[in-house]
């Protein structure tokens, strides 16, 4: 059975840092591509950061450009997303998220992925 298990969310103040994690099991975690969805409801799922199984090329969503980093250890079986410098904009809960694919078109898209974790909330004050 495939596990994602989201953790490091909390409450931050704009202009602070968290770092999230994502443990994965069940799966054959170096071949396949990491993501890091959001949602804030009533807003759809947005595609923040992905990370394909090679660990050689990241891609970011532009409201994130610049300030979030994805990395991965696929030694532990663990994603990463830093997110610094952040915005109240950024709140939102995180996802973790696993696809077969690895380019960066299809690691962009949502219904490319196979398996999600149940999330993980993060809220910036300003």
């Amino acid at each position: 059975q495939v596990q994602l298990v989201e953790s490091g969310g909390g409450l931050v103040q704009a202009g602070g840092s968290l770092r999230l994690s994502c443990a994965a099991s069940g799966l054959a975690f170096s071949t396949y591509t990491m993501g890091w969805f959001r949602q804030a409801p009533p807003k759809e799922r947005e595609f923040v950061a992905a990370i394909p199984w090679t660990g050689k090329g990241t891609y970011y969503g532009d409201s994130v450009k610049g300030r979030f980093t994805i990395s991965r250890d696929n030694a532990k079986n663990t994603v990463f997303l830093q997110m610094n410098g952040l915005k109240p904009g950024d709140t939102a809960d995180y996802y973790c998220e696993a696809t077969s694919y690895y380019s960066e078109g299809a690691a962009r898209q949502r219904d490319r992925y196979d398996y999600w974790g149940q999330g993980t909330q993060v809220t910036v004050s300003s």
